[in-house]
């Protein structure tokens, strides 16, 4: 071993070691049980983030802690399609490459997805290959490949067969911008800067419009009066009460609506008068649902003003399309551009009351950061009422079990309120829905066409077309666990490691996945018995990884951390450029770069994979916000080469004669003793944590273990043992060393596996610890078992690090360089201690550079130096010629 710790130089060929030889295949002949971790798949948009890097390094602790154990463990792998994600990246990265901004068709944009989808699936591989995880990549899935889509259209069949998945016009988020419906959980609410505007409704008498006499209408969204069915009021607002069951005309275009209660309406907002227009309002919806109203739909699907107006029940059936009064001047405008010009001529009329600034919640796409509008569209929905109560009952029979436990009442709360989930998208990327249509719009569900027309006996002459619409990405992601191990087929994978084992997620994906997983799992997998099978045991819910200053990571705000930058190291100036990549406003720019310059004033050094994980593990507390912390990533580094640097001297030490000889006989030391009585405590210890997955515990103790006992203590005594022991014990040491170094490198192996592999093999090329290949063939340490009095063993070292410390303070106090030779005094000392002082006087003089120890008599003896006690006895310490 080299004398200083280089991390690439023993990393970059030990992961390709383990992959040539599949030494993370499953190994079907253990007789341990088998384990199972899924991985959350990434999207396919982009790299790996700190978010990433942090939850994988847990699974792969995990799954290499199970290995060691000898169970038969495998890592599922794989990308996620990322329907919507992915679209709007590709479009924006061919309206930047071609000139005419158009995608000729949906097979072109296609095969330029997968194309792209290749380049980028070997970026992330790579990047999770460089943060150790022991993944096997033979048997990697993509949730868009054609296994998948056979899972996806099986799972959408068994649905629909049930009545649980049907097709209907209902008021859905809508992004003009991509052309598609997202859902709730896709819509991103911002508090902008606004306008109320208070609006005068003339009232109706006899079909004559009194403009002396008017409702005042509070609206933040004027150039929606188009579609205005009603004006609400609270039914027990006294301003308002004589007005129910009046009509009022709407401005501009004079169509004659009720005034109408409802217990809905905020009686403080505003005037408290509101314009319910259902068809592009979610509250105006539920209302006109309660109350039987039609609804008007105003605008196309690129946001803009219809010349003819939709108009419906409250169903969502099209009655018929009406031509309402809409003056030219406002068709075909854009929302924006609308609402100027509505705001514009009823100032002319002299209607508008009272303009107000207001602070707003807005709906925004979180993917294009368009202006969601709320539109009735027709969508496939999926009844998930009677899913939640499988899902619900699972969780509470302690079937699934949540980490930490307050995790599962944020899934009871969404799974007890749940609507029906819009599954459909408008989009090209994606699972193409099983369904065709003749020509009169019957609907025919199947795995293909062919299987249609055979199960409904459909003739060749009838032409069918399949709906063009694609699933929502999160229903193959819902699929993740049972389909990517071979759902439906009965496979290999799927029957021996179904359900898995543990889910590792962060807190925000509970509602977008973990929720959709469980019931669709607990319906659509039985035993044979009929029972239903869950998809995990354990949900492990992590924190969010956040900036020293608890802000969230993000590319807009240049605060990101890659890391494979913390692996590699980067330059400040790459890393400058790296953050201000996405941000095109000088202020932000020279912002991002001094909080950079100030933060990293040299870049960020090579701190390699191990330190990494190492760091990572200490971060998995409980907590839900996890603070980035530069110089706990600098502590960790240290305790890499800290370990490099012990078990060098470790392996002089074994290098040294008679190491490789056969030990005949051999003498444990008290030193030994009590190392093993300390590693036996940390075995118990770490298997206790691994199990509650405490893995910032675990690293605490690896760390307190190795650091302040085996390094503080043990080495010390080991040296002494070299200089002054006979070959007996000389042999029960070097013995000891190689055991506890050994059990040390397999305990550290789950959480930094580089360096641990590499040392564990310096060390078989020296002593030849058996014929197994790499340290992923070790066994978990066990108990050592000791034929002495532990307690006798720990009360003595307790006794015996006391002392140590105790004269290395008066050294300290005497001002004493530490390697200087000096003399020990000890008076009025007992007989047991004078007993343990000259039992240990090797140790005592090796390990506080002491010359010789006296021992006074009782009767009192006169110094002219002043005493420094000792636990009760006096001493004081002369240097060595100046007794």
């Amino acid at each position: 071993m080299k004398k200083k710790f280089i991390s690439k130089e023993i990393e970059s060929n030990l992961y390709d070691f383990w992959e040539k030889k599949n030494f993370f295949s499953p190994n079907y002949k253990s007789k341990k049980g088998n384990f199972c971790i899924v991985i959350p798949p990434p999207n396919i948009t982009g790299k790996l983030h700190m978010g990433h890097a942090f939850q994988q390094t847990l699974m792969d602790i995990i799954i290499r802690y199970q290995r060691i154990k000898g169970k038969n463990t495998f890592w599922q792998s794989g990308t996620d399609h990322a329907g919507i994600a992915t679209q709007v990246l590709i479009e924006k990265e061919f309206f930047r490459l071609e000139e005419n901004r158009k995608i000729n068709t949906k097979e072109n944009f296609i095969k330029k997805i997968w194309k792209w989808k290749e380049k980028l699936n070997f970026k992330i591989n790579n990047q999770m290959r460089r943060l150790g995880n022991s993944i096997d990549w033979s048997k990697e899935r993509f949730t868009l490949d054609e296994e998948m889509s056979i899972a996806v259209r099986q799972a959408f069949i068994k649905l629909y067969e049930k009545k649980l998945i049907y097709k209907s016009k209902k008021l859905s988020n809508w992004d003009i911008s991509l052309k598609t419906v997202i859902s709730d959980l896709e819509v991103e609410y911002r508090q902008v800067s606004s306008k109320m505007w208070n609006i005068c409704y003339p009232f109706v008498k006899q079909n004559i419009t009194d403009k002396t006499e008017y409702l005042v209408v509070s609206t933040t969204r004027p150039e929606t009066l188009f579609g205005d069915i009603a004006i609400s009021v609270h039914p027990s607002d006294i301003r308002y009460k004589k007005h129910i069951g009046k009509f009022v005309s709407i401005p501009l275009i004079n169509r004659i609506i009720p005034v109408i209660s409802d217990y809905k309406i905020d009686l403080n907002k505003g005037t408290g008068c509101v314009k319910i227009t259902p068809a592009h309002d979610f509250k105006d919806y539920e209302i006109a649902k309660r109350k039987n109203l039609p609804m008007i739909n105003i605008f196309k699907k690129d946001g803009k003003l219809r010349n003819s107006l939709q108009f419906f029940d409250t169903n969502g059936n099209q009655l018929f399309d009406v031509n309402f009064f809409v003056p030219s001047i406002f068709k075909n405008l854009d929302r924006c551009k609308l609402r100027e010009k509505v705001i514009l001529e009823i100032k002319k009329l002299g209607l508008l009351k009272e303009e107000i600034k207001i602070k707003n919640t807005v709906p925004y796409g979180d993917r294009t950061g368009t202006i969601i509008e709320p539109m009735l569209t027709d969508q496939w929905y999926l009844n998930t009422k009677p899913l939640s109560i499988l899902a619900i009952e699972c969780v509470k029979k302690g079937d699934i079990k949540f980490i930490p436990e307050k995790y599962k009442n944020v899934f009871f709360s969404w799974m007890e309120n749940i609507n029906d989930w819009c599954i459909s998208r408008q989009l090209w990327w994606g699972h193409q829905i099983p369904v065709w249509y003749d020509e009169k719009n019957n609907v025919y569900v199947g795995n293909d066409e062919k299987e249609v027309r055979e199960k409904y006996r459909i003739s060749k002459e009838t032409v069918l077309n399949q709906e063009k619409d694609v699933l929502d990405t999160w229903f193959s992601s819902g699929l993740w666990c049972f389909a990517s191990l071979g759902w439906p087929k009965k496979t290999d994978l799927f029957k021996n490691f179904y359900p898995t084992d543990i889910l590792v997620t962060g807190f925000d994906i509970i509602f977008f996945w973990v929720s959709r997983m469980i019931f669709l799992s607990t319906y659509l997998i039985k035993d044979k018995f009929g029972n239903y099978k869950i998809p995990f045991k354990r949900v492990l819910v992590t924190g969010l990884i956040r900036d020293e200053f608890g802000k969230k990571m993000s590319k807009s705000k240049g605060n990101v951390i890659d890391p494979l930058d913390v692996i590699n190291g980067i330059s400040l100036s790459n890393l400058i450029k790296k953050r201000i990549k996405y941000i095109s406003n000088k202020k932000s720019i020279k912002k991002i770069s001094d909080f950079t310059k100030f933060n990293f004033p040299n870049g960020i050094e090579a701190f390699g994979t191990d330190s990494l994980r190492l760091y990572f593990s200490f971060l998995s507390t409980p907590k839900q916000d996890i603070h980035w912390n530069y110089s706990r990533l600098k502590f960790c580094k240290n305790f890499c080469t800290k370990l490099w640097n012990a078990s060098r001297f470790v392996l002089l030490y074994l290098e040294e004669d008679n190491a490789k000889k056969e030990i005949k006989k051999i003498s444990f030391s008290f030193p030994d003793y009590w190392i093993f009585i300390e590693l036996n405590i940390l075995i118990r210890e770490y298997s206790y944590e691994m199990k509650n997955y405490r893995f910032d515990v675990i690293a605490q103790k690896l760390y307190d273990f190795f650091w302040n006992k085996f390094c503080d203590w043990y080495l010390e005594f080991a040296k002494v043992i070299r200089t002054n022991g006979n070959k007996i014990e000389l042999q029960g040491t070097k013995y000891s060393l190689k055991k506890v170094l050994i059990t040390i490198l397999i305990l550290l192996h789950p959480i930094i596996p580089y360096i641990t592999e590499y040392i564990w093999r310096e060390i078989n090329k020296i002593d030849h610890l058996s014929e197994k290949e790499t340290i992923l063939e070790e066994s978990f340490p066990v108990f050592i078992p000791l034929e002495i009095d532990n307690k006798i063993i720990q009360k003595e070292m307790i006794w015996f690090q006391k002392k140590i410390i105790e004269i290395r303070n008066i050294r300290i106090k005497n001002n004493f360089h530490p390697k200087i030779m000096v003399s020990l005094f000890l008076k009025n000392i007992d007989s047991k201690n004078k007993k343990y002082f000259k039992k240990y006087e090797n140790y005592f003089k090796k390990m506080s550079y002491l010359d010789e120890i006296l021992f006074f008599p009782d009767k009192k003896i006169e110094f002219n130096n002043k005493f420094q006690k000792i636990d009760g006895a006096e001493c004081f310490i002369l240097k060595k010629n100046n007794k």
